[in-house]
């Protein structure tokens, strides 16, 4: 049932997806330690397809791809290949308070991209005091160099990760793509990226590092519960409640992120990393504040 407004079950659903999008992020630097990163995406892209696959025979979805939309699911299923890559090698090389500040600054990259290529997406005055508010702490967390992993090269990884997010979001939204089923596109991205990643990890190393049962259990939370299970929620989510609701809990998963590197791996956490994460969520939510008067579907 369609609802005009935010209620306490969805608000406590979106609480926890932002928390579990945020341990997703120490799910795969810990299960970095047991399969090379390349390798580890592409195998996490063959459950995930595995499971998507099984809720579209459950649920009678039909599989088509109109020829028109044909070029649109090529351009996603890139830009879903560079956003894992590179998240993935980030993750190998920085600390997860690091690349979830730089990696969920992508709606700031979405707006910027959508005030020229989406019709109605203007950058208001509001919205523009939140991508400043952004790019400062993104700028702040790559400038910082102090405490814990802080590899250069992993930061601006997480950087071309949330442009690969952007394309992604841009692809389903300016292209034929759009006026197929989502979880035909998801099956487009995950076929097309699971191919090329697999297809590049032997250029990364050996595949298996020091392999333990925990890796296999990260791997497949990151399949199951993550590249399957949460797109379906968030699917059914924007099903029920306004976009712009939904949207505007997307500044806790850096929160969550940040503490989470913290509580689990013990990372270094100063007063910049800190700073940058306040300015990221500000951000946010002045990118998704609705307008007065404006009605958000």
């Amino acid at each position: 049932m369609r609802k005009d407004r935010m209620d306490m079950a969805g608000a406590a659903g979106l609480v926890l997806f932002a928390a579990i999008f945020a341990l997703n992020q120490v799910v795969i630097k810990v299960t970095n330690g047991g399969f090379q990163p390349i390798f580890g995406a592409g195998l996490r892209g063959v459950g995930a397809a595995a499971c998507l696959i099984l809720w579209i025979w459950w649920r009678k979805i039909p599989v088509r791809l109109p020829r028109e939309a044909r070029l649109g699911a090529v351009l996603i299923g890139l830009c879903f290949t560079t956003e894992f890559l590179c998240l993935f090698l980030s993750l190998d090389m920085t600390s997860v308070s690091r690349s979830v500040v730089i990696f969920y600054s992508m709606p700031v990259w979405l707006t910027l991209a959508g005030h020229f290529l989406i019709p109605g997406e203007r950058i208001t005055r509001t919205k523009a005091l939140g991508l400043a508010c952004a790019v400062a702490g993104v700028g702040i967390a790559l400038g910082n160099r102090s405490g814990g992993q802080a590899s250069l090269l992993g930061d601006v990884l997480a950087l071309g990760a949330a442009f690969g997010w952007t394309g992604i979001a841009l692809c389903a939204r300016v292209t034929k793509l759009r006026e197929v089923a989502p979880e035909v596109q998801l099956l487009c991205q995950l076929a097309i990226s699971t191919v090329i990643l697999l297809s590049l990890s032997p250029l990364f190393g050996p595949f298996l590092r020091d392999l333990a049962p925990i890796h296999l259990w990260g791997l497949g939370f990151q399949a199951v519960v993550v590249a399957s299970g949460g797109f379906l929620f968030w699917l059914w989510v924007l099903s029920i409640y306004p976009a712009g609701s939904v949207a505007s809990f997307s500044f806790l998963t850096p929160v969550f992120g940040v503490l989470l590197g913290w509580a689990v791996l013990g990372e270094h956490l100063g007063p910049e990393i800190f700073l940058a994460l306040a300015l990221v969520a500000a951000g946010l939510l002045l990118i998704n504040r609705p307008v007065r008067g404006v009605r958000t579907a």
